[in-house]
């Protein structure tokens, strides 16, 4: 069964900590990638914007929520970044963690193109809160799939996702929620053939993808294009 989904209304832009060349040139980046907690701590206090759980107060107002990681798992072990992450968060903000939700596949979008990483969607399993506000934590934002698929799962238990965090990313990529521009521009280019398979195959409609997978496919020539790029990632890849 595809990862769940959900449309994003008018949810915020994820909020960035450090450019992408700083994190990932920092000596302690790849242990912490590869599951070195200490290695993690050690990049995130160096990269960590003090301003940031400022805006994130701003953003939600009194709302007290808990903070969720993406334990993301890579090829070389458990990606330590996430979840060190969100613990140096909610010790800035007094918030509190909740580890009990995990992905559940391995799905290695580390260096990934866009179709790999559109044909290889992250699973998430554990138990949430119904009722409950979160925000979602994660070291990296490109395409959003993750990002979109933990709401997925934190909305389809009855939590509430308010916004996500993440350590790094391009500045485009802050933009999760799909514009109704691009929507229109999606639909007008591959038409109901593609959103009618593309339900079929992940389960959602276009309106539940981001603004950047949508992109993505809207630069796309064709519709056959789309399908064979996708089944060529998932057999080259661990779709499991």
């Amino acid at each position: 069964m595809p990862p769940p989904r959900r449309p994003w209304g008018d949810f915020p832009d994820a909020l960035i900590h450090a450019t992408e060349s700083r994190v990932k040139q920092h000596p302690a980046y790849p242990a912490a990638k590869s599951g070195d907690a200490g290695a993690a701590l050690d990049l995130v206090r160096d990269v960590f914007d003090d301003a940031l759980p400022g805006r994130l107060r701003e953003l939600l107002g009194d709302r007290q929520p808990m903070l969720v990681s993406a334990h993301a798992y890579e090829r070389e072990g458990v990606n330590a970044i996430p979840e060190v992450l969100a613990d140096v968060m909610a010790a800035r903000l007094g918030w509190r963690v909740d580890s009990g939700v995990v992905q559940t596949n391995v799905v290695t979008h580390t260096g990934a193109d866009g179709f790999a990483r559109l044909a290889r969607q992250p699973a998430f399993d554990g138990t949430v809160i119904a009722g409950a506000d979160y925000v979602m934590i994660d070291d990296f934002v490109g395409m959003g799939g993750t990002l979109a698929n933990l709401r997925g799962h934190i909305e389809s238990q009855g939590g509430q996702v308010l916004a996500a965090v993440v350590l790094t990313g391009k500045p485009h990529s802050a933009k999760l929620q799909l514009t109704t521009e691009r929507l229109n521009e999606l639909r007008k280019i591959h038409g109901a053939e593609l959103e009618q398979w593309w339900q079929e195959r992940f389960g959602h409609a276009f309106d539940a993808l981001t603004e950047s997978e949508a992109r993505y496919l809207v630069r796309t020539p064709d519709l056959a294009t789309i399908r064979n790029r996708i089944a060529a990632a998932e057999q080259a890849g661990d779709c499991a």
